[in-house]
Order: structure tokens, then C-alpha cells, then sequence
């Protein structure tokens, strides 16, 4: 997708995306908008967009927001097709000031950046292993998360208790010895409007999350192992190369590798590459903070 020319053989399709519903818009190839329309985001609404697009001519390239997300079932669905889906994440913020913002608005702008190969991508492929990897690093994720919470109150917690309670705990000298002797604490259940009797039901609640979260936690990188090891053998052998590390590698690449053609491609990719900010005599460069899709 260098020029214009390399789009303009057929029309282009712009999809906005949302939970319950798609809106698509289709463009000539000379930018003629010919048709806005309100699909249903499901298997059934899916095959009606793509019927209904194709009656107006062969199809160059749809142009999607949120294929990673909103969108991901239809762009499972029009590869699954043999078409080719791109990524629009950057509408053009002047259009939104002239015109408004709108669904059928935003589905023309992702047709017209196509159109005009302005910030467009090849979608990431979510049928294969990597999607996998990402769906557990996505529960690995807010297991962790989940965990810190519930050791940050059980700090909290420790520290408020009444004294009797408190000069227990406090020999233990790190949170996770309290988090053990929390969770053999036994509240006195018909007592629990006492503040110690509530006090221990609680931490003893919190010490056994952080214990069932470790193990969940265990669980998912056990099976995260086997599948990163599988899907990249050749990183993962690599000196002080985790799991972790080579998981967030290749959720950020994607199954389809490819679409990386070159190092700065994978720059840019991670919000690395430099972008000029020069003006008169000053000639400098600052980093691209924006992850690119």
C-alpha cells in the first residue's frame, strides 16, 4: 500500500465498530461515497455486510476500527473470506470538528484512510496460537492484579485491627507470612459484630484469595509455558528470555508476522520509533509514544 493507485481497482469498505452493532460505509475508487448501512455484530449480520458490499463491485480492502476487539469476529469472518482487512485506528481529527462525529461518519473516514493508504495496517490474525496466549495472559493479568489488592487490604487491615489482633500479625514480618496466618484465623461466627471477630473473618477471607490466586496464578503460567514454548522454541531458549517476555512479544507482533516488514515497523509498533519534531533551526526527535495497532 504505497499510493492510491495500488487500492483503486474496486471499492472500499469502512466498518465502525461496536458492541451491538456495525456500520459500514462503501466508497468508489475515486472516493464517491455510494451507501451507508447499520449491520448486526454477529454471525448473520456479518454475512449480510459482506452480501451487501460485494453488489456494488469487486472489493480492494476493508477498512476496519477495532479489529482487535469490537470488531474481531468480522475480521475473523472476511479472512476467513480471502479479503483483505485493515486496521484504522487514527480517524482524521479535522473531519470531526467540520462535520460532527457520527457511526456512519467514522465507517466513511476508515473507507477514505484506506483509500488514501494513510495509517493503515494489516490486522493482526487472532485464529491461532498467539490469540491464545493472549487470552491467558489476559486472565494472568488480572489474577495478578487481583492479588495485589487483595495484599495491599490485607495490609490495611493488619494495620487498623485491634491491638490484640494486631500484635499477632505483626510478627510475621512480611505480608505474605501475615497472609499465611491470616488464613488460619477463626472468627467466631456469631460474634461477628465484635470488631476483632469481624476483623479476623475479613483477613482471613483476603489470605485465602491470595492463596486460591497464587494457585490460579501457577495454573495459567504453567499452560502459558507450553504454549510460548511452542509457538516461539527458538526465543524462549535464549539466555534470560521468560515466558513473560517472550508472551508480550508475541501478542505485540501477532500471529501474522508478516505484516512487520522491517525493524522500524516493530518500532513504531511499540511507540519506539523517533518522530521529528524539528521547526526552523531546532533539529530534533522525540519518541512515538502512541502504540500503533
Amino acid at each position: 500500500m504505497d499510493s492510491m493507485t495500488d487500492l483503486a481497482r474496486g471499492i472500499v469498505v469502512g466498518v465502525d465498530a461496536h458492541t451491538d452493532t456495525h456500520d459500514a460505509c462503501v466508497l468508489n475508487d475515486c472516493g464517491r461515497l455510494l451507501e451507508t448501512r447499520t449491520f448486526a455484530a454477529d454471525a448473520a449480520g456479518y454475512a449480510e455486510l459482506l452480501c451487501w458490499a460485494q453488489r456494488f463491485g469487486s472489493i480492494t480492502a476493508f477498512g476496519v476500527e477495532s479489529t482487535g476487539s469490537y470488531a474481531a469476529g468480522l475480521t475473523r469472518y472476511l479472512r476467513a473470506e480471502g479479503l483483505e482487512v485493515l486496521e484504522v485506528n487514527q480517524p482524521h481529527s479535522h473531519t470531526r470538528r467540520r462535520r460532527g462525529k457520527s457511526d456512519p461518519i467514522d465507517a466513511e473516514m476508515a473507507a477514505r484512510h484506506v483509500l488514501a493508504a494513510n495509517r493503515v495496517v494489516i490486522a493482526k490474525d487472532t485464529t491461532g496460537i498467539v490469540e491464545a496466549i493472549r487470552h491467558l495472559r489476559v486472565a494472568r493479568d488480572g489474577a495478578v492484579k487481583g492479588r495485589s489488592a487483595a495484599l495491599n487490604a490485607l495490609e490495611g487491615l493488619t494495620v487498623s485491627a485491634p491491638d490484640e489482633l494486631r500484635e499477632h500479625l505483626v510478627t510475621r514480618k512480611t505480608t505474605r507470612g501475615r497472609a499465611t496466618v491470616c488464613s488460619r484465623l477463626p472468627p467466631d461466627q456469631a460474634r461477628l459484630h465484635e470488631p476483632i471477630q469481624a476483623a479476623k473473618a475479613a483477613l482471613r477471607s483476603l489470605a485465602r484469595r491470595v492463596i486460591d490466586l497464587d494457585a490460579e496464578i501457577a495454573a495459567l503460567d504453567r499452560q502459558l509455558k507450553q504454549l510460548v514454548a511452542a509457538a516461539a522454541p527458538t526465543t524462549t531458549a535464549r539466555v534470560a528470555v521468560s515466558t513473560g517476555h517472550a508472551g508480550t512479544l508475541l501478542v505485540t507482533a501477532g500471529q501474522n508476522i508478516q505484516r512487520l516488514r522491517s525493524e522500524a515497523s516493530f518500532a513504531s509498533l511499540c511507540g519506539a520509533s523517533p518522530i521529528p519534531v524539528s521547526t526552523g533551526r531546532t533539529d530534533r526527535h522525540r519518541l512515538s509514544l502512541r502504540r500503533q495497532p
